[in-house]
């Protein structure tokens, strides 16, 4: 890939959608390329965590469990970065990411990415927006779901009355 394509590809990532053409090549410039076929692994759960990577063609499982737990938790494709926390914060793997198809990446290190903080301090600024910013949509998404999992605590503390067959409000058996 040109650095050009490059820098297109990472100005449609949510995450640098706000950085400028120079900011866009002097991430470009630093990152690394890496190739993978069907059904290599990128990273390992739990696996620390150094670096982002963007996907540049193909398809990823992200694979959740051992074993006979094993399952896909979610496939995703290009233009999708996996361990947008990685870039900022020493962290683990949530999940193992395996390619379900031949697959390019851009690799973006957390030391590349802390100098792009370091001389761009505004860069700073706008992510701790956009992160707030998801951060209260993900809590209002959260508490919008709330009412699915509310049940009536006070109801479980006190049990079922009386001989009931363990059902509430029914009535008494003889």
């Amino acid at each position: 890939m040109s650095l050009e394509s490059d820098m297109e590809l990472l100005g449609g990532v949510s995450l640098f959608q706000d950085l400028t053409r120079d900011q866009l090549r002097l991430l470009a410039f630093g990152a690394e390329h890496r190739h993978l076929k069907a059904g290599e692994i990128l990273f390992r759960a739990e696996a620390r965590a150094d670096a982002g990577f963007i996907v540049v063609t193909g398809e990823v499982n992200l694979v959740d469990g051992e074993g006979d737990a094993r399952r896909i938790a979610d496939t995703v494709g290009p233009g999708t970065l996996l361990g947008e926390i990685a870039l900022m914060a020493d962290t683990r793997r949530p999940v193992t990411a395996v390619t379900a198809t031949d697959c390019d990446f851009i690799r973006i290190s957390r030391p590349l990415f802390r100098r792009m903080l370091q001389e761009y301090p505004d860069i700073a600024a706008t992510l701790h927006r956009r992160i707030a910013g998801e951060l209260q949509d993900m809590t209002a998404r959260i508490l919008a779901l709330s009412a699915v999992f509310d049940y009536d605590d006070e109801a479980d503390e006190t049990g079922p009355s009386v001989e009931t067959d363990g059902r509430r409000d029914a009535e008494p058996r003889d």
